[in-house]
């Protein structure tokens, strides 16, 4: 045992246990995956784009409320990650399937929700405060957004069967097959091709909600192979377990919550912003799409650390459970490190696409000149962005899933209030609206930072251990 720990120590940083090559193999097919749907909503939006900007602001502000709708029962979904890692750490896989199959049961009854998305849309951007014209297309293309909401909450749930036990290549080959299909179906919706009706911004909202149904459907078909129904569960566990749906519960619905109010924050600050102009409006989605390829794979190594915490805490190794998290940390800051660079010396490189098609030649360099200066204040929060999302991910991963709620519902409310007292009565510019964000980055970071450094986490768990494990 000795000998054991000593060569963990006197490991090179990439061959030790929870360093480099370990949270690598289990955090890039998980980036790959976040990547594929970035890149999908990014050229969704340039197809927008082309279309009108009005389409494309519509359609990023729309995507974002319809998110919000769902944040809550996606992260209980997604917490059967956690779950699932412990439960495989602890070497307990007979408990696997029955813990997907609640999270599949949370999505499912998600389904009573989408008439009532439907009904509300016309009222809820009304609110907004934007043009006519925008709030119709942010009404059209969350309608046919809602569609698809079951299909990307069973998808998380079927994919924490995979992404759990570190089989995290099934979720990124799934993930990216889907994510092209939606684009092949973005492109034939929006733009009339190969026998599809034109129908626009409309067009793309379909496109999405079939891509996440039938990858919803496809999950469920593998986690049902023979070999995982023997081995997990998967086809006998299928039943309500009420203690395990209760576990699921207390620890995942914080979390669900914390998502809600993240998005609801930031949402709020994007449709303020919209009441400052098209203008405004246009560049400032432009920014925060472009920065998604910056923290979309950072979203895959959160994904990552939490699994490997999960794992880690499940064998009863918290020291290797907070090695992980320095090591994907060093490697999440690295990349942050590059996008930022790029950020502030080559933008139009990220931009050059979004203005393939001109209606209005003087109005676009307009937006684009806007749009390079926003992505300097992205270039700001960045590193500070890869720290909340890598502290907040590893002491989820162990179950201190109540104090991220807290400190992420406090934080929210700041931006918020603070978004409409500098826009709405201190007349505050976009710019003035963006140092704010970049300082809610800063602020909520460090908190995080220093809840992990406290060390409370290393003795929580979510599930009930097998000692000989």
């Amino acid at each position: 045992m000795q000998a054991k720990l000593i060569d963990q120590h006197e490991a090179s940083w990439w061959k030790r246990p929870a360093g480099g090559r370990e949270v690598l193999g289990i955090a890039i097919p998980l980036v790959i995956s976040s990547l594929s749907w970035t890149v999908m909503s990014f050229i969704d939006r340039i197809f927008l784009n082309w279309v009108s900007g009005a389409a494309m602001a519509a359609a990023f502000s729309a995507s974002l409320v319809w998110f919000v709708f769902l944040c809550f029962p996606l992260g209980v979904c997604a917490y059967a990650n956690t779950f699932v890692a412990q439960y495989w750490g602890n070497h307990q896989p007979n408990k696997i399937g029955g813990a997907v199959w609640q999270a599949i049961w949370v999505a499912s009854s998600s389904v009573i929700i989408v008439p009532l998305l439907i009904w509300i849309a016309p009222w809820l951007f009304s609110l907004s405060g934007h043009s006519a014209e925008i709030q119709q297309l942010e009404t059209d293309y969350f309608q046919a957004l809602s569609w698809g909401s079951v299909g990307i909450l069973v998808s998380q749930a079927g994919a924490a069967f995979y992404s759990g036990r570190g089989r995290t290549s099934v979720v990124m080959w799934v993930d990216t097959l889907f994510a092209l299909l939606n684009v092949v179906l973005d492109y034939c919706w929006i733009f009339g091709e190969f026998g599809f009706p034109e129908m626009g911004i409309v067009g793309a909202g379909y496109a999405t909600s079939l891509a996440l149904c039938l990858k919803g459907v496809t999950y469920v078909l593998l986690m049902l192979q023979p070999q995982h129904r023997l081995k997990f569960a998967t086809g006998s566990s299928y039943r309500f377990d009420f203690d395990l749906m209760q576990r699921l519960l207390k620890y995942g619905a914080p979390s669900g919550l914390q998502m809600l109010v993240d998005v609801v924050g930031f949402t709020v600050f994007v449709m303020l912003i919209g009441r400052l102009g098209s203008l405004e409006h246009e560049a400032t989605s432009m920014a925060f799409s472009i920065s998604t390829l910056a923290f979309m794979p950072i979203w895959g190594f959160g994904l990552a650390v939490g699994i490997l915490v999960g794992q880690r805490l499940g064998e009863n190794q918290p020291e290797l459970a907070a090695r992980a998290t320095h090591t994907t940390l060093i490697v999440a800051l690295t990349y942050m490190t590059i996008i930022s660079l790029l950020y502030l010396l080559i933008p139009q490189v990220f931009l050059f696409t979004f203005f393939l098609v001109e209606s209005d030649p003087e109005y676009s360099v307009e937006v684009q000149n806007l749009a390079i200066t926003l992505l300097r204040f992205v270039a700001a929060y960045n590193l500070f962005d890869a720290m909340l999302i890598v502290f907040s991910s590893a002491i989820k991963g162990a179950g201190d899933t109540r104090f991220v709620f807290l400190v992420s519902l406090v934080m929210a409310v700041f931006l918020a209030l603070g978004s409409w007292l500098a826009i709405e009565r201190l007349s505050f510019n976009v710019f003035g609206s963006w140092v704010l964000i970049t300082g809610w980055v800063w602020a909520t970071a460090t908190i995080f930072g220093l809840r992990f450094l406290g060390g409370k986490w290393r003795s929580m768990r979510v599930i009930e251990l097998v000692e000989a494990a």
